[in-house]
């Protein structure tokens, strides 16, 4: 294959985006105009697309992946996903090129790009030729290895090459599954767990993915039976795993965490690989914080980071933070932020990594992050600071959490309008957040 082969479509595609995008204005006040939309909606992908589509018609192609690769930090857009292959295709970067057109034909098999003229299918087959072949082995490593870094864009794509060969496609699919909802792709993670359920190798196997469906789609007990049903045949550390999410979130009664407790111990004994091992301590972790045992949360955490499960991160920096070491917190998650190479999972707490929540619902990695850093400003008597960081956080997505904690801290340095707006936005979206509600009767006093 010919690098201009490539190269045609390409500068197709990129000068297709600059026309079109600066059909209404251009220059300078297209870009302050993108800036500010950016500034009001950080989740628009248009505007960095622009950008670093303009960019790399400049040539600076560093600073073009920078743009792409903030919005794809956090969003896994299809349109972003393209853009940015174009851009590994004029690097010749085609290793990384041939890991975002496997994630795209991962979220949709039948994509067409440059303007629906060229299937990513075929573009796929053409770059392969470039790329050195991966064996079985190969690929679980680097699957381990971009796995523990965060990067579910490349392990998406690891996936996609196992997949085609001989290997047991039940387990992968289910693998997949829990990429995508890391990377907040629901209905692509759902169609991922059914593929798992039809490839499934055995019975118990079936069984288990049969219960993460019903679990995904609401129906908590029947997944819980499925998941019995399944430990009755054969004990299996996905079988021990479904049961303990299911019966947390299932059970009413918060003894059960105990119950939950030996369940993931009995899952830590079976049969697994460290990536899901980690997983397991990890959220056993989150079990004892909940019940208050902090220093065996601690020592779950410790041992997950052991077999660099990166987002254990930041349940120690959770324990820290209950400690009252909020700078041993801050240190802790800035190590989970500084390890993902990909953001996306970083900023998203879903089901493959998050805590078992049963009484205390955790906040996202990002949100506890900022939580963390505003929480050192405040003990180092930088307000303004403090809740400008938060502000930032609020302005990407009103989250109750920060609004809480921006108000108080609006509270604490006496801007009884500035708390009263927030606790007022809150309370438009949750009435009976019990904390707010008691925040807002004690700031509402002070109203002069």
């Amino acid at each position: 294959m010919k690098r201009s082969a490539l190269s045609y479509p390409l500068i197709v595609r990129l000068d297709g985006c600059i026309k079109r995008e600066s059909l209404y204005c251009d220059g300078d006040k297209k870009l302050e105009e993108l800036e500010r939309a950016t500034e009001l909606d950080p989740t628009l992908t248009y505007p960095y697309m622009y950008r670093a589509a303009s960019l790399m018609r400049k040539q600076d192609v560093q600073s073009a992946l920078a743009e792409i690769n903030r919005v794809l930090g956090f969003k896994l857009a299809l349109e972003c996903l393209e853009l940015r292959f174009c851009f590994y295709l004029a690097l010749e970067d085609y290793q990384s090129a041939i890991c975002d057109v496997q994630a795209i034909l991962t979220l949709s098999p039948d994509y067409r790009m440059f303007d629906g003229r060229v299937a990513a299918s075929q573009l796929r087959t053409l770059v392969r030729e470039h790329v050195e072949n991966w064996t079985t082995a190969d690929c679980w490593l680097q699957l381990y290895d971009r796995w523990s870094l965060v990067d579910d864009i490349g392990s998406l794509s690891v996936i996609y090459q196992m997949l085609e060969s001989d290997a047991a496609k039940g387990v992968l699919y289910f693998r997949q599954s829990l990429l995508l909802l890391r990377l907040n792709c629901p209905e692509a993670a759902m169609k991922s767990l059914q593929l798992a359920r039809q490839h499934a190798s055995s019975e118990p196997e079936r069984l288990v993915y049969e219960g993460w469906i019903l679990y995904d789609t609401g129906h908590c007990e029947e997944g819980l039976r499925k998941a019995e049903e399944s430990i009755s045949l054969q004990r299996s550390f996905e079988a021990f795993f479904l049961k303990a999410y299911a019966l947390a979130d299932s059970s009413q009664d918060p003894s059960c965490s105990s119950t939950v407790v030996s369940l993931l111990e009995e899952a830590l004994k079976c049969p697994s690989d460290r990536l899901r091992k980690g997983q397991a301590l990890n959220n056993l972790g989150s079990v004892y914080v909940d019940c208050g045992k902090l220093d065996a949360a601690a020592d779950c955490y410790i041992n997950a980071l052991k077999i660099r499960h990166t987002r254990a991160h930041q349940g120690l920096a959770r324990v820290h933070f209950l400690r009252n070491d909020k700078n041993a917190a801050y240190a802790e998650m800035t190590k989970l932020i500084e390890k993902a190479r990909n953001n996306a999972s970083a900023r998203q707490m879903l089901r493959s990594s998050s805590s078992l929540s049963i009484q205390i619902p955790c906040c996202s990695a990002l949100n506890t992050w900022k939580s963390i850093f505003s929480a050192v400003l405040m003990d180092n008597h930088k307000e303004k600071e403090a809740i400008a960081e938060l502000s930032r956080a609020i302005a990407f997505k009103a989250d109750l959490h920060l609004l809480h904690l921006r108000a108080a801290f609006h509270e604490h340095i006496g801007d009884v309008m500035g708390a009263l707006r927030d606790c007022r936005a809150a309370l438009s979206v949750d009435p009976n957040h019990q904390e707010m509600l008691e925040l807002h009767s004690r700031v509402n006093s002070q109203e002069p």
